[in-house]
């Protein structure tokens, strides 16, 4: 029988009438269902309820502070907090390029750092030290004490809260450790700001624009990750957790809060009690980690790497992929580069498509490991798989790829500009470049 089929853009078979062939079942009628919505997450009751009980928490917190100052300190304080927020998120999201996570999730769990552990924090800190200035009749040495002692416990409690929340009903977003750090920075960075007009207000009232300007130096210049690194490592115990399951995952989890708790009270005794010798040796401690959780993120990136390399290339014979593809998603330059051809080519509409194209490829593969670990029932690996294999059809067909290099596409070999150095066709690439 003559084969009436026809290569289309990059290898996905077409037929006379330009619809295209089996893919996994895929088809226009499967397009018109929004294969997209795989990567979308519409906001549930649960996200929105948590929001807006963050949201009035952060009011109520607040309000405390204009309480304790005035109108013109607190606005002034909150400013200042507010400012470095942007930069700041930038940078926690620099570090999560290669598999997203959900914006929802993310913004829920600052919205929980800002709102609902800031002031569940506040609340249980003021009976501490009321407590304990009461037990030693010194309301100075008591506020040393407890900013030592019980402050850290209390806080990093507050602010794990949300991470065993995720472990609990998000756990298919826990990939990896990387996960666990971008949401422990995002649940400390939203503690950071709502506690920082705390201070700035404190600062503003015992010790005028020069205490001020001490205090921003120090929270929002020298030290603006502090609280993200703490609870990083119940955030990277959390995403070990949601890898395992039984008693090893709770034994990781119980050592990672209390290795947060330990680091928060180093950095606040060194701090109260060492003077700048002490303020020194608590930043080296911090910045130790800080180089530590970017090796751990960068080994994770090509863990995530090898998963892609390992598990996409059968889907080849599909049409899905081709070893151009795999040599391109090895590395964030490649993709980079990838999304400015598409977008040259075809505008914002190609740049979509190129970035649907490498989000779906990247869930794939971590969508095996979590099956090959039984993370995922068969049922479930089966719906996603399919999910996942249609955007990257309905993704490819949107390519802006000119007809002049559609023939060579067919065959495996990459257009001019989308993947420069890509091996010849027949090897798959060994490695991330």
């Amino acid at each position: 029988m003559r084969d009436n089929s026809r290569h289309g853009i990059f290898g996905i078979s077409w037929d006379r009438r330009g619809t295209a062939a089996a893919v996994f079942g895929y088809s226009r009628k499967v397009a018109g269902l929004d294969p997209r919505a795989v990567l979308k997450e519409r906001p549930s009751v649960g996200l929105i309820a948590g929001l807006v009980i963050a949201g009035f928490c952060a009011l109520v917190s607040f309000s405390f502070d204009i309480i304790n100052g005035d109108p013109v300190q607190f606005f002034i304080a909150l400013g200042l907090a507010v400012a470095p927020v942007p930069l700041l998120l930038a940078g926690v999201l620099a570090l999560d390029r290669m598999e997203p996570e959900p914006r929802s999730n993310l913004a829920f769990a600052f919205a929980w750092g800002a709102g609902i552990a800031v002031l569940l924090a506040g609340l249980l800190n003021s009976l501490n030290l009321v407590y304990v200035a009461h037990q030693l009749g010194d309301v100075g040495n008591a506020r040393n004490l407890v900013a030592t002692f019980g402050a850290p416990p209390v806080e990093e409690t507050a602010k794990g809260l949300v991470l065993l929340g995720l472990l609990w009903f998000r756990r298919h977003e826990l990939d990896g450790p990387t996960d666990g750090i971008i949401y422990a920075s995002m649940v400390g960075l939203g503690f950071a700001m709502s506690e920082n007009v705390s201070y700035y207000i404190a600062a503003l009232q015992e010790n005028g624009a020069q205490g001020l300007a001490a205090t921003l130096v120090l929270r929002a210049v020298l030290s603006p990750f502090a609280h993200p690194l703490f609870t990083s490592l119940i955030g990277i115990a959390v995403a070990y957790a949601a890898q395992r399951r039984g008693s090893v995952g709770v034994i990781v989890i119980v050592i990672g809060w209390i290795g947060a708790m330990l680091l928060h009270g180093l950095w606040n005794g060194l701090a109260t009690f060492g003077g700048l010798g002490g303020l020194a040796i608590a930043y080296l401690l911090l910045m130790l980690l800080l180089v530590v959780e970017l090796v751990v993120i960068f080994r994770d990136r090509r863990r995530i790497v090898g998963l892609i390399q390992h598990y996409l290339p059968p889907y080849e014979r599909n049409g899905l992929i081709n070893q151009a593809d795999i040599f391109m998603l090895s590395s964030l330059r490649r993709r980079r580069h990838a999304r400015a051809w598409a977008k040259a080519l075809g505008g914002r509409a190609g740049a979509r498509a190129m970035i649907d194209y490498q989000l779906a490829s990247t869930e794939l593969g971590l969508l095996h490991a979590r099956a090959a670990r039984g993370g995922v029932d068969e049922e479930t690996f089966r719906a996603q798989q399919r999910s996942l294999a249609d955007l990257m059809a309905y993704a490819r067909m949107s390519f802006p790829l000119p007809e002049r290099h559609q023939a060579d596409a067919a065959r495996g070999v990459p257009p001019p500009g989308y993947a420069p150095g890509a091996p010849p066709p027949g090897r798959w690439p060994g490695g991330p470049a």
